[in-house]
């Protein structure tokens, strides 16, 4: 059977992989702590709920690509309260089907071979998405490595002009999953410069920009000129919503027109009940904050047994995730292995990129109760 190359030639999802080892332990009937998917397991607000049954009808058509004005202005005003800015819910705001399949198709927007913009900058490690996107899309690739000499950002001042022309896109993630890293706000203005100067599209995923410890990240939504400028979010990770596939894209109007166009093509928006559940979410902060202090209590916990065990956290403060340097001597994947014959699952950084080797990602997405049981488990074995 024909099949794209792109298709043929890709890899196994690598969180595949780790789902098939953590799956033959339990079928053995042994422990099992996972910390290895960023899938919140945290209960979404019943108000949340309540709202998606009210949202269903007896007969309901297909849901308009610009989503509900009473969404867009939910998401304004979430803009307005969260970052201080003034968006416009109807030349600067488009909903989503979550965020994933919006960060996939993008660089169908945006790409233009034909006027040599052909290039789709990533970084790594990193969610996989954007390249596999850019890929598709038929883009040439490439990926800035994160380090910590950096400090988890990529080093933007190494990048050739000749790249940057050649660049239509460029992705950026922070907070960053899987490091836990926060971008400056000079970050983003810094990008958007070049941007703006080279004619290509930033594109920054901030899903995780409402899981944070002491001090809330910027967005790239703070800076003054949107011009090239796009902003990915969504409910997964702030509202514990990842199954009802809500989220947003905002920023640039020329770009959000674009995408106006694009994506009835494709049939992405959310189903109106989703739709009318997620105002509820984007209006309330209550549930938000209570997400974070259990969250931030679940850091505590692994992070003080960490550092019991002689492991080095070395990410940042922020996401759902703890970013651990693996002993001396072992690989990212050997050291993954080896918890997991104490009943802890985690990512091997490897799995995230080249530049994750040496690390491991904890998701914080057990329950505390199982947080400290992990805890328990790395004391007796690593």
């Amino acid at each position: 059977m024909p099949l794209s190359p792109i298709l043929r030639h890709q890899a196994t999802y690598p969180f595949v992989l780790l789902n098939r080892r953590v799956q033959e332990r339990r079928e053995q009937g042994l422990e099992v702590i996972d910390f290895g998917m960023g899938d919140p397991r945290e209960p979404t607000d019943p108000r949340i709920i309540e709202a998606l049954r009210e949202g269903v009808r007896d007969r309901m058509g297909y849901p308009a690509a610009v989503g509900l004005p009473e969404l867009r202005e939910a998401v304004a005003q979430w803009c307005v309260r969260r970052f201080d800015v003034a968006v416009d819910p109807d030349r600067h705001v488009i909903p989503t089907l979550g965020s994933k399949e919006a960060i996939f198709s993008f660089a169908q927007v945006v790409l233009d071979n034909d006027a040599g913009r052909d290039t789709v900058v990533v970084t790594e490690p990193g969610y996989p998405v954007p390249e596999r996107g850019a890929l598709f899309a038929g883009a040439n690739v490439l990926a800035l490595p994160l380090t910590e000499q950096y400090q988890w950002l990529p080093d933007l001042e190494g990048v050739s002009a000749f790249t940057w022309r050649q660049a239509a896109l460029v992705w950026v993630n922070y907070p960053n999953n899987p490091t836990g890293a926060i971008a400056p706000l000079s970050f983003y203005a810094r990008l958007a410069e070049l941007a703006r100067e080279h004619g290509f599209v930033l594109a920054s995923d901030e899903a995780y920009s409402e899981l944070w410890t002491d001090q809330a990240p910027p967005s790239a939504l703070q800076l003054a000129d949107w011009t090239n400028v796009v902003v990915f979010n969504t409910l997964s990770k702030r509202s514990s919503m990842t199954g009802f596939r809500s989220g947003f894209v905002a920023g640039d109007p020329v770009l959000i027109d674009g995408l106006r166009k694009f994506r009835p093509n494709v049939g992405t928006a959310p189903q109106e009940f989703v739709q009318r559940a997620s105002i509820v979410a984007w209006s309330d902060e209550e549930h938000v904050e209570r997400a974070r202090a259990t969250y931030r209590r679940k850091r505590e916990t692994v992070s003080a047994a960490l550092e019991g065990a002689g492991l080095r956290v070395a990410g940042g403060d922020a996401t759902m995730y703890v970013w651990v340097a693996v002993p001396d001597g072992e690989t990212s994947e050997g050291f993954a292995l080896r918890l997991l014959e104490l009943g802890v699952v985690v990512a091997p950084g490897s799995f995230l990129g080249p530049s994750g080797e040496g690390y491991v990602r904890f998701a914080l997405v057990p329950t505390e109760e199982e947080c400290a049981r992990a805890s328990e488990l790395l004391a007796q074995g690593v």
